[in-house]
């Protein structure tokens, strides 16, 4: 999917800024995915070697995560570094949610997948409610960036325990997960441009897969062997998804490829 529609858009009074998330292409696919599968191994590596313990670090990525998007929230207009560096981060602190969920306070995956569907929900509800669009091509006040960043907060908390779920309580490994997940954003693929589904629900549907789908990959080319795994460790797996990552946002901060054509637009008649 390359594009998404909205038939309402906020008043002119109301755009302050131009739109503050990137066009989305098969760049903005690629480095979501990429991002997925580090906040997955990072989170893990960093439960592991940091000695904070998982409450510890997820105090430390969360006051990370709040810094970068005070910093994202004062851009005016999107910049690839800040937002993909924040994306980076919302992946790691969405899957700490879920593990802290999981392995310090006991919840059952089945009961945190539930929920985090249920808040993701009320939280599209509201954003509707209140801007009348849940289209990413309208980011463009602070009450809709506000409203994004918390639905992809929930996205990844509910990728992370939808796709432990699949995996692990399942049992059907790290591998045929990937290829479930993969499958179900195909179909949604599919949907939006051979049966018309509505582009904004498709948008979103295939944003919440790609959580588990990364994640699995991530999972996959990290643990051991004896668990499913191509045993790389997550330093190795962590590093080399970053530094893809880094290329490509990178190439994209110089290029602009993912600007969004009405920032051109505005930037062109400026």
């Amino acid at each position: 999917m390359t594009y998404e529609t909205s038939e309402t858009a906020a008043p002119a009074r109301q755009r302050l800024r131009w739109n503050k998330v990137p066009e989305v292409t098969v760049y903005f696919w690629t480095i979501k995915v990429l991002c997925t599968t580090v906040g997955e191994t990072a989170a893990d590596l960093l439960n592991d070697k940091a000695g904070l313990g998982l409450t510890g670090v997820s105090a430390l990525m969360s006051a990370l995560l709040a810094v970068v998007l005070v910093v994202q929230f004062r851009t005016s207009a999107y910049r690839a570094a800040v937002y993909w560096l924040a994306v980076a981060l919302i992946s790691v602190v969405g899957t700490l949610i879920s593990d802290n969920l999981t392995d310090n306070v006991g919840v059952p995956l089945q009961t945190s997948t539930t929920v985090f569907a249920i808040l993701l929900v009320v939280v599209f509800a509201v954003w509707y409610r209140r801007e009348r669009t849940l289209s990413i091509h309208h980011i463009d006040t602070t009450s809709r960036e506000s409203f994004y960043w918390l639905a992809v907060l929930f996205t990844f908390a509910l990728g992370t325990a939808a796709g432990d779920l699949v995996s692990e309580r399942m049992d059907l490994g790290y591998w045929l997960s990937a290829v479930l997940f993969a499958a179900a954003i195909a179909a949604v693929a599919i949907a939006h441009f051979a049966l018309g589904l509505d582009a904004v629900w498709s948008f979103w549907i295939a944003y919440i897969l790609t959580r588990p789908l990364g994640a699995s990959i991530g999972d996959y080319l990290s643990q051991p062997t004896g668990d499913g795994g191509l045993g790389l460790g997550t330093v190795i797996t962590s590093a080399l998804f970053l530094a893809v990552i880094l290329g490509l946002v990178g190439y994209l901060g110089v290029t602009r490829k993912d600007v969004t054509e009405s920032e051109r637009a505005s930037r062109h008649v400026a």
